[in-house]
Formats: structure tokens, sequence, C-alpha cells
């Protein structure tokens, strides 16, 4: 007989013979979805909707950050913002999810003030009004 004692038993998570457990949805249902990349399908769906009218958006790259640069003595905290083509770097126009998504309640709301946001920033981009961008402008 060995005298080295009992043999302690491996705890695991697959209790009851069950299975480890998996992911709440498959991947391609939308709960799977993080809201970043909720955020981010937003904004493309808006940059979709204006290089229909505008082919030179082509051109410009447009990001999603999560918040704005801090910038000492500001108090209001932008939404998104745009900067012109340089020598070797496209045309830019970024919008700040994190701002965004305080500023509205629910998804229908975050979608149009993406779109209005990105409107504004390419407007500003191209030296026009938000309403010469998109004639739905502010309407919606």
């Amino acid at each position: 007989m060995d005298s080295t004692g009992p043999v302690p038993r491996v705890r695991r998570r697959d209790r009851h013979g069950r299975g480890m457990r998996g992911p709440v949805a498959p991947p391609q249902v939308p709960l799977s979805a993080s809201r970043a990349d909720t955020f981010r399908d937003l904004v493309l769906d808006s940059v979709e909707r204006l290089e229909r009218r505008w082919p030179q958006l082509a051109d410009v790259e447009f990001l999603v950050m999560e918040v704005p640069p801090a910038v000492p003595g500001e108090p209001v905290v932008p939404l998104g913002g745009s900067t012109p083509a340089e020598k070797n770097e496209p045309a830019r126009v970024v919008v700040y999810r994190r701002p965004v998504e305080i500023r509205s309640k629910s998804r229908d709301e975050r979608a149009l003030l993406v779109h209005e946001v990105v409107v504004e920033q390419v407007a500003d981009l191209l030296g026009l009004s938000p309403e010469s961008v998109d004639p739905r402008y502010g309407q919606d």
C-alpha cells in the first residue's frame, strides 16, 4: 500500500458532464459585436452615404478614436475633427466615440449624431456648409 496519501482531485469548470461553456451568441449575431465595432459601422454607413454624392471623399481617411486629445482650458469636448491633406498624408476626418455615445440615448439617436458629425467635418474639410454636403442635414 502507498503511504503518500490520497491523490487530490482536479477541479474543472466542466460540471455535471455538460462540456465547457462557449460564447453566448455565435459571431454572426449582432450580440457579439462590440460597442466599438457597432460605432465604427455607423461611421462607415455615414461615409458610404456621403461618398455617393461626393466621390472625392474616397481619398479621405475616416477614423474613429475613443476620446479627443485633452486641450487645457477647453470647456467643450469635441465630437469630431478634420485635418486637410498634407505632403504625404491624406485628409482625415475623426469621430470621437465616447463623447458621441454619452450624448446619445439610443442606437437611432447615435446614428443620427454620428452622421451629423461626419457631415460637419466633411463640410469643414471641403469649405462648404453642412447643408450643401448633405441636403438632409439637420432634418432627421
